[in-house]
């Protein structure tokens, strides 16, 4: 039988032990034991730490909480360390402030911890620059990316994969991409995370070939991507509704199984939406083997562009029940659900249910509201919840009360709403041209003029109308009167020819939104061929029969051009799918998803 161990010897075996089952509990995130070890250990005196024995257990204390989501409680652990605090708990401590969502304070903590004079190391170095990548731009040191770069380069761990990959993606997310480049091409090793962080860095600005690019030569290289990166590329696919191509990479996603990620599936979702598939976006929703709240945002407002209203109800109470707490993305799809059907008295609801939920309303949410009071025509109620606003109203928010001047042809609000938008310092074209249209629809030509005017003293360029239509693996752009396609002439006679059959079945144009002056046949002429009936055309020649033809549209479609597709479904017997900048318009037999309300 061994002999009964020492005091001595016993105090720190029994320290290894809490601190192996600190480790444990933080494994599992089991808050409510963690906290009664955490009592047990202040009773016993074994905190604050004192002997080295214990500060081992102070340290896993601090990391429970940060697992646990308490950074507050890991700062207090930290602080019940002996000083000095060693390297590994000012990581841990910046870490769990990083992780947190508290970018400022884990910056801080970093910069405590060198003018300790504790040296970065390859495991801080990563949570700094995350905790730099997180903070807003406007309160961000503008040196701050470049300065934690040059402190990495000057560390033995300037060649390690996982401190460069870290420092790409801070360049990446603050917008840097010139820099990312540089540092991606020169690494002497890459991996999945120095990919993805390129990848979605591109995907984010807007530079969807340069994204794919990447894609591809990851694909080259036999990187084996994993479920962020197959989410970027679909979201690229899905911004640039680039349907077939996205289709490939949901293949391969299923071949590699990576389509059981919940976030790979909400960008699907988002991807089949966007391109107006709904169907397609729902049967992927349904097949999900996880779901998160992302997941369930992207089949809200799936459901909510494209009119289905009551859908999208029904599934915010199935996520009610599946134990998820919605946050305001859920609660701006809902608002925008009720705006896009004009159940006023919904909106309300959901709009002070944010309250019962603690979230504070956003611009975003104002607009939606605004957005939903105007389109019923209630803009004297839209003007005064602007009114009253506890924050300045941003552009979203005043371009949403002069849409609705437009469609109600309140010219005195539009008029109003268009100097408060100025104001804001916008230079959007799209606002001056609302509110010379709108001033056009009330008869009003000479201000409709003097606003048009006003659009080119202030050095505003219009924003060009652009129509696509993706076929045969290549996309079609158009712009109004174009003839720089191939096919010009054939689109233009098969538009001729519907054109025909749509007057002799009782379409008349509506020019009531051209702005000019001119002769009936002129305004005539100005609203035929529009970049979408274009788009259409060349549809009607190139897409099988049977499949529907879908059209992107980069601005509001106009009221003529809405009325006149109805008319080309019924004349030709075609689906054709519209997505505008506002919704998604579904034409089958003559009559619209959208019930002519959008």
């Amino acid at each position: 039988m061994p002999p009964p161990l020492s005091p001595a010897a016993a105090a720190p075996a029994c320290a290894r032990s809490l601190a192996d089952l600190l480790v444990a509990l933080s494994a599992a995130r089991a808050l409510p034991k963690g906290q009664q070890l955490h009592g047990h250990l202040l009773k016993a005196g074994h905190l604050p730490a004192t002997a080295s024995s214990h500060t081992l257990i102070a340290h896993h204390l601090l990391t429970f909480y940060a697992r646990c989501a308490l950074p507050g409680l890991s700062l207090r652990a930290f602080l019940d360390l002996p000083p000095p605090p060693s390297p590994p708990a000012w990581s841990s401590l910046i870490s769990s402030f990083a992780q947190n969502g508290l970018p400022y304070a884990a910056f801080d903590a970093f910069r405590r911890m060198l003018a300790a004079g504790v040296p970065a190391t390859g495991r801080n170095i990563p949570s700094a620059a995350k905790a730099v990548a997180a903070a807003e731009d406007s309160s961000r040191p503008p040196l701050a990316p470049h300065a934690l770069h040059g402190l990495s380069a000057k560390t033995p761990f300037a060649g390690d994969v996982f401190v460069g990959s870290s420092v790409l993606d801070m360049y990446a997310k603050c917008g840097h991409l010139d820099d990312a480049r540089r540092l991606f091409d020169e690494m002497p090793e890459r991996n999945v995370v120095s990919w993805s962080a390129l990848i979605c860095g591109y995907a984010d600005a807007g530079l969807h070939s340069s994204a794919m690019e990447i894609f591809r030569l990851a694909l080259e290289e036999a990187v084996p991507v994993n479920d962020f990166t197959v989410s970027c590329i679909v979201r690229v696919c899905a911004a640039a509704t680039l349907f077939e191509l996205g289709a490939q990479v949901h293949a391969r996603s299923i071949k590699t199984a990576l389509n059981a990620s919940p976030f790979v599936g909400s960008s699907l979702v988002s991807l089949y939406s966007k391109c107006g598939l709904v169907e397609c976006a729902y049967r992927v929703f349904g097949e999900a083997h996880e779901r998160n709240l992302g997941i369930w945002n992207a089949v809200l407002i799936a459901s909510a562009q494209h009119g289905h209203t009551s859908a999208a109800f029904q599934r915010f109470m199935e996520m009610q029940n599946a134990g998820f707490r919605p946050n305001y993305i859920t609660f701006l799809c809902l608002l925008t659900a009720c705006s896009h059907a004009g159940l006023v008295d919904e909106g309300k609801r959901y709009f002070s249910l944010m309250k019962e939920y603690s979230i504070e309303p956003q611009a975003e949410h104002y607009a939606a509201m605004v957005d939903l009071l105007g389109r019923v025509g209630r803009i004297s109620e839209a003007l005064e919840l602007i009114e009253s606003m506890p924050m300045e109203p941003p552009e979203s928010v005043w371009g949403a009360l002069l849409m609705a001047c437009r469609m109600f042809k309140d010219a005195d609000t539009a008029a109003i709403a268009a100097k408060r938008l100025f104001d804001t310092g916008s230079r959007s074209s799209g606002a001056h041209m609302l509110l010379s249209s709108t001033y056009a629809a009330a008869g009003r030509h000479v201000d409709a003029a003097l606003a048009r005017k006003a659009m080119r003293d202030a050095g505003v360029r219009k924003e060009t109308g652009l129509s696509w239509l993706e076929a045969a693996g290549e996309v079609h752009t158009f712009v109004s009167n174009c003839r720089r396609h191939p096919k010009s002439n054939e689109i233009y006679n098969v538009l001729e020819k519907v054109g025909e059959k749509m007057e002799a079945d009782g379409y008349v144009a509506d020019t009531s939104a051209v702005v000019k002056d001119v002769d009936k046949d002129e305004k005539q002429a100005t609203v035929r061929y529009h970049s979408e009936r274009l788009a259409i055309g060349l549809g009607l020649l190139i897409v099988p029969e049977g499949v529907p033809i879908r059209v992107m549209k980069n601005l509001r479609v106009c009221d003529d051009c809405h009325n006149a597709i109805k008319y080309i479904s019924k004349c030709t017997g075609r689906i054709i799918i519209l997505r505008d900048n506002r919704r998604f318009h579904r034409f089958e037999a003559g009559v619209c998803s959208c019930g002519d309300f959008w």
